[in-house]
Order: C-alpha cells, then sequence, then structure tokens
C-alpha cells in the first residue's frame, strides 16, 4: 500500500537523525528498525540524496557514502544541519506548549500513566523555560467523543476492570457488547480503543466517538492473548477501487491510504484504494463529487449514485440528476 507523504517524510527525518548518531548500518537493519522494505530504504536514500538546504548545489545536498552502500551499508557523510539541536523562539516554543498540554488532555495519554508522566516532565521544562509567555496560554482542548464514556475508558484501563458498551459502526449499526479495554490508540484525529470483545470471542478495535455509551463494571480483565499494536493499513483481502480525480482533489493522493497513484496525461490523476469500509469511501466520493472523473467497479458507483438519489429525494428534489458528476 502507498503511504501518505507525510508518514514517509517522518520516516526520511528519523533515518538522518539515526543514521547520524548510529554511523554506518546495513540496509536490513535500517529496514527492519524502520518498519519498511529493503527496496524501500534505499528509494529513502535516493530521495534523500537529492535533498538539502536551499542552493541545492552538491555542497548544499545531504551526502552519503557510495561504496558503503553498495556494499550493503547506509553510512550518512553529510546531515546538511538536520540533526543540529533546534533553537525555539518565544513563539514557537509557545505553540509546541500548546501543543503539549493538548496532548496531555488526549485520552491515549490521560489513560496511560508512562505516556502522561513523558509529557508532563516536557512540559514542566519547557514551560519553565518560557517563562511569562507560557504562563499566559491557556489550552482548553474538548476530548473527542461523550466526556462521560472518555472517563469511563480511562477509569476502566487505569484499573484494569471491564466495560459495557453501546457502539455504532460507520453503517450506523448499533450494538451492546462487554469489552476487556487493553490500550488507546491514535491515528489521524480519531482515537481508538483496542480490546477484547466477549461477543465477538475475539480482538477488535473501537472508535472512541463511537462509543454511545461506556459503563466500567466492577470486574477485573481475563488475560487475553492480544497484540497490544494496532495495524490501520487495509487488509490485503480488500476489494479494490480505481478513480480519476481531478487536479484540485489532488490532496485525496496525499492523506488518503492509497494502493497506488497514477498521473494522467489531460491532468487527472488516478488513485487505487482498498474497500475495507464501503461507508467512508462513499462519503469521501460524495463529498468531492465535482471532481469525480470516473469511478471503477461498478458496484462502487452505483452505491454512491443510490446515496445522492436518496438524498435527493429526502430533500424533496428529486433524485433523476443525483450522480451526474460521478459518472
Amino acid at each position: 500500500m502507498a503511504e501518505r507523504a507525510d508518514e514517509r517524510l517522518v520516516r526520511l527525518l528519523g533515518i538522518v537523525s539515526y543514521l547520524d548518531a548510529a554511523g554506518g548500518v546495513p540496509v536490513e537493519e535500517l529496514a527492519q528498525r524502520f518498519g519498511v522494505s529493503t527496496q524501500q530504504i534505499l528509494a529513502d536514500v535516493d530521495a534523500l540524496w537529492v535533498s538539502g538546504t536551499p542552493g541545492y548545489w552538491p555542497d548544499d545536498l545531504i551526502d552519503f557514502d557510495a561504496d558503503s552502500i553498495e556494499r550493503g551499508v547506509v553510512r550518512l557523510t553529510e546531515a546538511r544541519g538536520m540533526t543540529r539541536p533546534l533553537r525555539l523562539g518565544t513563539r514557537e516554543a509557545v505553540a509546541l506548549i500548546a501543543a503539549l498540554r493538548a496532548m496531555r488532555e488526549a485520552v491515549a495519554v490521560r489513560s496511560d500513566r508512562a505516556r502522561s508522566a513523558v509529557v508532563e516532565s516536557v512540559l514542566t521544562k519547557l514551560t519553565d523555560a518560557t517563562g511569562e509567555a507560557a504562563a499566559a496560554l491557556d489550552v482548553q482542548l474538548a476530548p473527542e467523543g461523550d466526556p462521560q464514556v472518555v472517563a469511563a475508558i480511562t477509569g476502566a484501563l487505569v484499573t484494569s476492570h471491564r466495560l459495557r458498551v453501546r457502539y455504532v459502526t460507520a453503517a450506523d449499526v448499533v450494538s451492546e457488547r462487554e469489552i476487556d479495554p487493553v490500550s488507546l490508540h491514535t491515528q489521524d484525529e480519531h482515537s481508538y480503543l483496542l480490546a477484547w470483545c466477549h461477543r465477538a470471542a475475539g480482538r477488535r478495535t473501537f472508535r472512541v466517538d463511537r462509543i454511545l455509551e461506556a459503563t466500567e463494571l466492577d470486574v477485573p480483565v481475563e488475560g487475553h492473548d492480544v497484540d497490544p499494536e494496532v495495524d490501520f493499513a487495509p487488509a490485503p483481502e480488500a476489494p479494490v477501487a480505481t478513480i480519476v480525480f481531478a487536479s484540485p482533489a489532488r490532496w485525496i493522493a496525499e492523506q488518503v491510504p492509497t494502493e497506488s497513484v497514477r498521473n494522467l496525461a489531460d491532468g487527472t490523476f488516478e488513485v487505487r484504494v482498498r474497500v475495507t469500509n464501503p461507508v467512508w469511501l462513499r462519503q469521501l466520493l460524495l463529498a468531492r463529487a465535482s471532481h469525480v472523473r470516473s469511478v471503477e467497479p461498478s458496484w462502487v458507483l452505483d452505491d454512491v449514485t443510490g446515496a445522492a438519489q436518496a438524498a435527493l429525494a429526502a430533500y424533496g428534489a428529486g433524485g433523476a440528476g443525483g450522480a451526474g458528476e460521478l459518472g
């Protein structure tokens, strides 16, 4: 699956920082550390090799030892200041303090003592160094989801108690179930609760803002063999949709996980995405209908067209022309 641009940028910066401290590292070891293939590491090195500071002459670029790479070892010879400690101005420090205070209120941090301690330590040091400007800053973050739900989840994670929840899926199906919470994770703007679901008798992930009610039970969680890591990548068996967008929708190629992106001669571009959640894809296409040029397979187009026509009919406008821009 093709990754988003921001995810690759984080890895590229991490590679430079890691190599600056570690010296020469075998390609296989570097790939394992960053969780990608050896081919991806070599592609990342090629991208970094032509990156640098303004001017972009050879002496301005990040550099590697070419002989080492031929032997399967990546050795950084010039970082172009990418690993220099940052000196924050007052405005930058205040922005970072605001972000840390917001992070401190996030469910994933509040429910984890270790994370909370790290954030609090960094925040205290940065606030002391910034002085009066930090004291004047007031950040109030509204937690994602119902406050009662967030409080119940946080309490259950801290006390290792079971939860009884009412949950609504993306398809508006509501269910009640008892779950043993394991950990909280953040992906993009959403928080997800990883848990063992007794109804499904298996590992499940619940989006926090879709939990309608949550009650902490006076029942200890059971010991389940649950991998604490959450993989948000689409399942490989999920069907693939191919969509052509007009150029103004270019952000989709950068922000939405895709299998591939291909620029077309007329200025449009084609993306291939795995459909793990048809409701999500339908909402994306309806929201950007004016930029959609074609959709395959036909069942995706039929689903979106039906939803558009139903929406128009509900508004009393008739459904005949509801999906004209999707065809």
